[in-house]
């Protein structure tokens, strides 16, 4: 007797919050997956030449990967740094040439001082302006070996450590952020790189040393470097 009239409340109940869930605002709707092109997602899930080469590299290679040898981020952060290094010692050759900074430039070396080491063929010598250069350059290339294989504390390492896993890849084209940053650094070691290319083929073409075509580029801006 009593049961009839408590199953009508609760029917009447549900029926009205029913009639008024939606305007009070608690329909909710399936959520819907989002739709991403077919090009982004193959963009995102096939690698790159650059990881391909990397993997190919570890295959083959194994014993030179683990130690960070071959193409890596690394690798390549340092000879961007080498390439950077390169452009500066480029333009301070041709800002000496070019105001006479460099005592006696054109006076061979005497063939007695020096011995076989200034000769370029028979009795011929360097001249007193390459032999700096020359030194400069060795004394670059020494501390290059130097900081690979015997690091400073506070200087990053080339060479991968037991274990160590690499910087990943920055992609064609790396984030850009401006400052001091990694990416900033990749950036411009690769601009160097595709400059000294340009400059070594344009030399070859022109018949002209790197230093008379940089100071060309540049409108004459360091003299005369002939």
């Amino acid at each position: 007797f009593f049961f009839f009239p408590i199953f009508d409340m609760r029917s009447s109940i549900a029926v009205l919050l029913a009639l008024l869930a939606p305007s009070m605002g608690f329909v909710v709707s399936p959520a819907r997956p989002a739709v991403v092109p077919r090009s982004a997602l193959a963009a995102i899930e096939s690698p790159t030449v650059f990881d391909k080469g990397m993997s190919e590299w570890k295959e083959e290679y194994p014993q030179f990967a683990k130690f960070g040898w071959g193409p890596s981020t690394k690798a390549e952060r340092w000879n961007g740094r080498h390439a950077m290094f390169g452009w500066v010692v480029i333009c301070a050759t041709a800002y000496a040439k070019g105001h006479n900074l460099i005592p006696d430039a054109d006076l061979p070396l005497d063939l007695k001082s020096w011995g076989t080491l200034a000769t370029i063929s028979g009795k011929n010598t360097i001249t007193n302006e390459r032999a700096i250069i020359l030194i400069a350059n060795v004394h670059a290339l020494v501390l290059s070996v130097m900081a690979t294989c015997a690091p400073l504390p506070f200087s990053d390492q080339l060479l991968l450590k037991d274990g160590e896993e690499d910087e990943k890849p920055y992609g064609i084209i790396p984030e850009f952020k401006t400052g001091l940053t990694l990416e900033a650094e990749i950036m411009n070691g690769r601009m160097a790189m595709m400059g000294l290319i340009t400059v070594i083929a344009a030399s070859a073409i022109e018949h002209k040393s790197i230093i008379e075509v940089v100071n060309e580029w540049l409108g004459g801006a360091y003299g005369n470097v002939h």
